[in-house]
C-alpha cells in the first residue's frame, strides 16, 4: 500500500441534529460534497468544516476524519441505507482500510503533510444522523470505524486524486489492533489471551503518535487493572 485514492470529500458547519430531551442537539456531521478541485486545509480543519463540541470532537488530533468506501456495501448488507458522507467522514477514500492503516503513518495530501493518529468511537449523534441505536455497536463489533487524522503542515489539497505514504513505522499498530485494545471485554478472555491482551494494549500505548484523548481512556482501563491486582 503506498497510497489512498481519494473518492469524495466532505465539509460541514454545526446544525441542529435533533433533539435529547428536549433540548436541541447541535452536530457538524451532516456534511456536503465539496465541488471545488481544491481547498484549504489549516490545522484543525478543511476550510467549511467545523465541530459543534471540540471538548469530544474534532481539535488538533482529530482534523480531519477519514473512511475506507469499501465499507458503505458492508453495512448495506447488514441492513444500513448509508452513502458516502454519511458517517460526518471528511475523505472517502480506496486503497485501505483499519487492517493496514497504522497509528502514525504520514501522508502528503497536495501540499500538506497529514498523520494518523486514532480510530473513531461512534457517538450518540452518529445514532441519531442514522435513526439507528443499533449503529454504535455495529461500528464497535465491526470495527469499520475509519480514522482520524492530525495535522503535520497546513497548505491546500486536491478533492480528488492519491494522498501518497510518506512515513511509517512497522512496529506501530493498526487502527484495527488499537480498536480490540480498547473495547475487548477483558475478564471473558482466558488466561492465554488474557496475557496477548495487555501485550497489544502496552504496545498501543508505546505509540508516540496515539492521540492524547484516546490514550487517557486506555491508561485509566490498565491503571484500574493494575489497583485490582495489587488488592
Amino acid at each position: 500500500m503506498s497510497g489512498l485514492e481519494l473518492n469524495e470529500v466532505f465539509v460541514g458547519r454545526p446544525s441542529v441534529l435533533g433533539t435529547k430531551r428536549d433540548v436541541p442537539v447541535y452536530s457538524a456531521i451532516s456534511k456536503s460534497r465539496v465541488e471545488a478541485p481544491f481547498l484549504e486545509l489549516g490545522e484543525i480543519n478543511l476550510t467549511g468544516d467545523d465541530q459543534a463540541d471540540r471538548t469530544v470532537h474534532g481539535g488538533v488530533d482529530k482534523a480531519v476524519y477519514v473512511y475506507p468506501a469499501a465499507h458503505y456495501a458492508a453495512w448495506s448488507e447488514q441492513g444500513f441505507e448509508t452513502v458516502a458522507g454519511d458517517f460526518g467522514e471528511n475523505l472517502s477514500v480506496g486503497g485501505a482500510d483499519e487492517f493496514e492503516v497504522r497509528i502514525g503513518d504520514v501522508w502528503s495530501w497536495g501540499e500538506a503533510l497529514v498523520q494518523v493518529s486514532q480510530p473513531r468511537t461512534p457517538c450518540f449523534k452518529l445514532a441519531m444522523k442514522t435513526g439507528r441505536k443499533d449503529v454504535i455497536p455495529a461500528m464497535i463489533d465491526s470495527g469499520r470505524s475509519g480514522w482520524y487524522l492530525r495535522v503535520l503542515r497546513t497548505g491546500q489539497v486536491p478533492t480528488s486524486g492519491r494522498m501518497t505514504l510518506e512515513e511509517r513505522d512497522p512496529a506501530n499498530p493498526t487502527i484495527a489492533e488499537v480498536y480490540v485494545a480498547s473495547f475487548t471485554n477483558v475478564a471473558r478472555l482466558d488466561e492465554e489471551r488474557g496475557v496477548a491482551y495487555w501485550a497489544l494494549l502496552d504496545r498501543v500505548l508505546a505509540t508516540p503518535a496515539l492521540s492524547r484523548q484516546y490514550r487517557d481512556g486506555l491508561e485509566s482501563a490498565k491503571r484500574r487493572k493494575e489497583e485490582r491486582n495489587a488488592g
